[in-house]
């Protein structure tokens, strides 16, 4: 199931094209082929870690989501953050860690949905010993999808 979800995500939403187009056989969508969308290195000044991050689609009006696959090798995490239209995470492959600041770290495996409201203080990530997947649903507001913060400690990452 979760190779399906992942096959198709890579294959079907890996274009931020919006509009619909035709050949002779009639109507049809852009289908952007996975080999074809860039794994990029998720950026240090973001995370902490080697992190791989697969933009599948861009915010495209009159939508507000774009997604992403993110791949968190073991040790790696986001920094902090928050985002002002909420995101929502389902973990494709392995477990990993999130918290919410204040809040209790939280073990999140494959299957599991992860939702962060609008504005809450929050990070992800792979555990200590293994990697970590997952889709991740990004709402904008006004042009925006994620505020960047400050990274998760040694100390507040408990691996």
């Amino acid at each position: 199931m979760r190779k399906l979800l992942y096959i198709a995500l890579a294959a079907g939403l890996a274009t931020s094209a919006s509009a619909q187009t035709t050949n002779d056989d009639g109507p049809s969508q852009p289908v952007t082929n996975q080999a074809e969308v860039e794994v990029k290195t998720g950026p240090a000044e973001y995370f902490t870690g080697t992190s791989h991050v697969r933009s599948l689609s861009s915010a495209t009006q009159p939508g507000q989501a774009g997604t992403a696959l993110v791949t968190f090798e073991p040790g790696a995490r986001s920094n902090w953050h928050t985002h002002p239209a909420g995101q929502t995470l389902f973990v494709t492959d392995g477990c990993g860690l999130t918290q919410v600041e204040g809040g209790p770290v939280q073990r999140i495996c494959a299957g599991d949905v992860v939702y962060a409201a609008p504005g809450i203080k929050h990070w992800h990530g792979a555990n200590g010993t293994a990697a970590m997947s997952h889709l991740a649903i990004t709402e904008t507001l006004n042009g925006t999808a994620v505020d960047w913060l400050e990274p998760v400690t040694d100390d507040q990452y408990p691996g």
